[in-house]
């Protein structure tokens, strides 16, 4: 059964965006050190993305202007603006935990929580995240956009992985 993944950056306090949602911070310690990471290997074991208009809207016009990244996968952006599909991208106004039930009964490969921080707390709450794979970023913001929001429940996880490159340090964790 497909799995869905958390796969998101943070800094060391917490926060996947700085006051202004900027993440250009988003780099290891060293400024020619080498930042490799596991993307490469996540994104052979997924074919569906997640995010809402924020992150989608991020990419488009700061990470990646002109260019689609996720081209090979299909999107959903969360939104409740009324748009058009485009290339492999679903623009809905569902509620991202229905829509994540829906995929996962469907086949496929795993799916990608992108971002942001609001549906990634809406999965939490209803414990639908399988996989949270973190890349902890050697920075302190201080204040901005915080990934983990307050929630009513605790979620036991398991380490399954932890690896270190230029001061990131990914962690992977799994429901216990």
């Amino acid at each position: 059964m497909r799995k869905v993944v958390l796969y998101i950056a943070v800094s060391l306090d917490g926060y996947i965006a700085d006051k202004d949602g900027k993440v250009d911070w988003l780099a290891g310690q060293e400024k020619d050190g080498d930042d490799a990471d596991s993307y490469g290997d996540f994104e052979k074991s997924i074919d569906t993305v997640i995010m809402g208009w924020t992150t989608y809207h991020q990419v488009t016009t700061e990470l990646s202007p002109g260019q689609w990244v996720y081209e090979n996968l299909q999107s959903y952006v969360i939104t409740h603006r009324k748009r058009p599909p485009e290339r492999n991208i679903a623009f809905v106004s569902t509620d991202p935990c229905l829509l994540v039930n829906e995929l996962k009964g469907k086949g496929g490969k795993n799916i990608w929580i992108c971002g942001g921080a609001d549906i990634a707390g809406q999965l939490m709450r209803r414990n639908l995240i399988d996989i949270y794979h973190i890349s902890i970023i050697p920075t302190i913001l201080g204040n901005g956009i915080r990934l983990f929001d307050r929630m009513e429940q605790e979620i036991k996880l398991r380490l399954v992985k932890s690896e270190s490159n230029n001061g990131i340090m990914e962690l992977v964790y799994q429901k216990r």
